[in-house]
């Protein structure tokens, strides 16, 4: 892990097994969780959604590029990836 991370965020995304980028839907518990944490709104439409270990550390709308995140998580890294994804996809779709 870079050595220059503070500790305490090095762990938690050193921790980190698997990371996943799905194409979520609004009735997926993983967006209205963290909607809910964030205490912001579901992103419109469909959603790119980012999960470690199986759990949705972030989402970003494919319609307008909201994203809501875990603000108890380091997700800075898992936006970066929703961000390529969502470029890769409009890139295709052109």
């Amino acid at each position: 892990m870079n050595e220059r991370l503070p500790v305490a965020l090095a762990r938690q995304i050193g921790g980190r097994g698997s990371i996943t980028i799905r194409l979520g839907r609004h009735a997926d518990a993983g967006p209205r969780r963290l909607a809910l944490l964030a205490d912001r709104r579901l992103p419109e439409g469909p959603v790119l959604v980012a999960e470690a270990d199986s759990v949705a550390l972030a989402a970003r709308s494919l319609v307008d590029g909201v994203t809501v995140t875990d603000p108890f998580a380091a997700t800075a890294d898992v936006v970066q990836l929703l961000e390529l994804r969502a470029a890769q996809l409009d890139a295709a779709a052109a």
